[in-house]
């Protein structure tokens, strides 16, 4: 079914050839390219709170070109090391990333907020470094797993369905939710949630797959909600925003509703064409310490206005199919669920960044991949785009 879509490829005949195609080029320059276009507009967001913190007004745009090369000499390793080798070192790595997030909670013990690790120059966040190793192992396991046998009766064969899939990946996806969430970082949580109920759906072929997958969804819906309500503040961004979609106005403009306001009036004043770089005004102030990670899409849109929106939109649009043709073009099945997975999570990430910043969903703390300030995600997101690319690399297309 689904499955078999994404690996028919790899039933071509032995006259199949290794290559690198041009497609693959203009992806990989889609990702510098906007991981370029990152570079400036921390620039432009960060002047005001480098000046603020008595640095160079390109304080932070330097260090954030730094983690862009560091960034870029992770992915030319995963896009060189064969990706059936990174699969299986994938539990040793998702160790490493479960065994981080347990320090960062013990360091942190006598902080409300326990996300970072601090290394003195650099704060570490291992929620990011668990996007990538979780996702690998996901991919890695999933494609090992064998078809149930056709004959088998329905209540035999979920039985069988429930202890060898739905079962081991409900524990560990658990696990890794509730490592996250307990920080608390509920957009991380929602992120991981969501792409590994994706890969998951589309790593099955049959009907019983299909139904245990749905269940997950429905009931990774209901805890989703249950944990969101439980915090004061997401109560508030909620209520804040139905207000605002009810009455068209934003309640308590210079409280709890003060972000989303000033997130609104930066989309608003850009216009068609924006108010040019380097002229925004939000960034003074109103916005922020998060002008240049969790509003930077505010801060586009003022600059450059609703073209320059577009063209943002649809580079992810591009990375999102462009990495499904590569995952559907893969030689094997882990191939396939490697770029899904991966490319699935980066646009995951990216509309719920945009869609909370022009009020289409509640405010959310989810960065913008390429473009937010930020050495730990900056490092895996290209780590992550040098997998897609390593399995391109490895693509088959028959001869003529």
């Amino acid at each position: 079914m689904v499955r078999r879509s994404f690996t028919k490829i790899s039933r071509q005949p032995a006259k199949a050839r290794s290559l690198l195609s041009k497609g693959d080029f203009s992806f990989a320059g889609v990702i510098l390219g906007l991981s370029i276009w990152g570079i400036l507009m921390v620039y432009s967001g960060s002047v005001l709170v480098a000046v603020k913190q008595d640095q160079v007004p390109y304080y932070y745009a330097l260090r954030q070109t730094l983690w862009v090369v560091l960034g870029l000499i992770a992915a030319y390793f995963t896009y060189r090391i064969d990706y059936h080798k990174l699969a299986k070192l994938s539990p040793i790595f998702l160790g490493i990333g479960l065994v981080m997030m347990i320090v960062v909670l013990l360091v942190n013990i006598d902080n409300s907020v326990k996300r970072w690790i601090h290394f003195g120059w650099f704060d570490f966040q291992p929620s990011e470094l668990l996007k990538i190793t979780f996702l690998l192992y996901l991919s890695t396991w999933l494609a090992k797993l064998k078809d149930r046998p056709k004959n088998a009766k329905l209540w035999d064969g979920f039985i069988h369905h429930f202890k060898t899939e739905l079962g081991p990946f409900l524990l560990l996806l658990a696990v890794v939710c509730f490592l996250i969430v307990i920080q608390p970082d509920m957009d991380t949580t929602i992120m991981i949630g969501l792409t590994s109920f994706i890969v998951y759906l589309i790593s099955g072929n049959d009907f019983l797959h299909l139904i245990g997958t749905f269940s997950t969804g429905i009931v990774l819906s209901i805890i989703a909600t249950v944990t969101t309500l439980s915090a004061n503040y997401r109560i508030s961004r909620f209520t804040n925003y139905f207000d605002f979609w009810k009455t068209g106005d934003i309640p308590n403009r210079y409280g709890s509703g003060y972000q989303l306001m000033q997130i609104l009036v930066a989309v608003s004043s850009g216009g068609l064409f924006g108010v040019g770089f380097g002229e925004s005004r939000q960034k003074f102030h109103y916005l922020g310490d998060t002008a240049f990670s969790d509003t930077i899409f505010a801060i586009i849109a003022e600059e450059f206005g609703l073209a320059g929106c577009v063209v943002i939109i649809s580079l992810f649009i591009f990375i999102l199919l462009k990495g499904y043709k590569i995952a559907r073009e893969a030689p094997d099945k882990l191939g396939s669920l490697l770029a899904i997975s991966m490319v699935t999570w980066i646009t995951i990430q990216a509309f719920l960044h945009i869609a909370a910043n022009v009020a289409l969903i509640p405010i959310n703390g989810n960065t913008l991949p390429f473009l937010s300030y930020g050495g730990s995600s900056t490092l895996v997101n290209l780590a992550a785009m040098g997998i897609v690319l390593n399995v391109s690399r490895h693509a088959t297309k028959e001869k003529p």
